[in-house]
């Protein structure tokens, strides 16, 4: 249809929006936050579990200590640990853990003649610490007599030697220790 002459109506051809500036697209849901339960649940987990791992951690130190360090408490125990530590584990290390200036030659030289004749026999000498006694000469110093015995059995036959020695110790800041000894005859 045609508008009637004289009108004030154009023929311009119908404008069409070009279709980018068309409506809107629907907008897209918004995601959901996932519970916040599970977070808190990980969390208080995850923090239970760093609590465990300190307190091993310290427990495991506290263990260690108490192992690794030598008992000094009394003159007898520190001769006798003194005494295990030289003629058992031949540890001289650990022997100078429990003296007052590194190894007692007298002990040393005992332990070389022990190991020398331990060759000669070919035997193995079980070393048993007997018989300790203390005698307290000071608030800080005490004499420990002990006796040492040395078996083996040799050619079939058990055999048994005992040497009765003669140690003085000092209670230093760390403990007892021992600074002399001698063999008695």
């Amino acid at each position: 249809m045609q508008p009637p002459a004289g009108s004030q109506v154009s023929r311009v051809p119908a404008q069409r929006t070009p279709p980018e500036h068309s409506a809107p697209p629907a907008p897209l849901p918004v995601p959901q936050r996932p519970p916040r339960r599970l977070r808190t649940v990980l969390t208080v987990v995850a923090g239970v579990l760093a609590l465990l791992c300190v307190g091993g951690g310290i427990t495991g130190y506290v263990l260690y200590e108490r192992a690794a360090t030598p008992d000094r408490s009394a003159p007898d125990v520190v001769v006798v640990s003194y005494l295990q530590a030289t003629f058992v584990a031949r540890d001289d290390n650990r022997a100078k853990l429990f003296t007052c200036a590194g190894l007692l030659p007298s002990v040393d030289e005992f332990r070389n003649q022990m190991v020398s004749r331990e060759r000669q026999l070919d035997a193995v000498f079980s070393i048993n610490i007997e018989d300790v006694r203390v005698t307290t000469t000071g608030e800080s110093s005490a004499v420990v007599r002990a006796v040492v015995r040395r078996s083996a059995t040799v050619d079939g036959v058990q055999q048994s030697l005992a040497d009765a020695w003669r140690f003085e110790v000092v209670d230093q800041k760390e403990g007892w220790r021992v600074c002399s000894g001698e063999r008695l005859q």
